[in-house]
């Protein structure tokens, strides 16, 4: 499980996988550091307190994680096959709120 927030909707979701879009919007959601079980064990003023933090631009920022193993993940290898030949590039992309990563590809 994997918590990520999505500041549309104001909503923390936790969700399995490195999801990049919210379920309920389907906006650009960010994925937190902090781990599944740390944050069940937060009471409910604690969560609250952590919602309100997270809507502040920089302290999402410094709460926020970025997915480093994409070059595992399904899609990433379902690319590779699609170009084969091709140099893959994947960068993040900071000030973009549609994507939150982005491929590039060099024959």
């Amino acid at each position: 499980m994997y918590i990520h927030y999505c500041k549309r909707c104001h909503r923390i979701h936790m969700l399995n996988g490195h999801k990049r879009s919210c379920p309920n919007c389907n906006e650009s959601i960010t994925e937190l550091k902090m781990p599944y079980m740390e944050y069940i064990s937060l009471d409910r003023d604690k969560r609250s307190v952590f919602l309100e933090r997270l809507a502040d631009d920089a302290q999402l920022k410094d709460l926020s994680t970025t997915y480093r193993m994409y070059k595992y993940s399904k899609w990433y290898k379902e690319l590779h096959m699609q170009l084969p030949g091709s140099t893959i590039i994947t960068y993040t992309l900071t000030d973009e709120h549609k994507m939150d990563n982005a491929v590039s590809t060099l024959s």
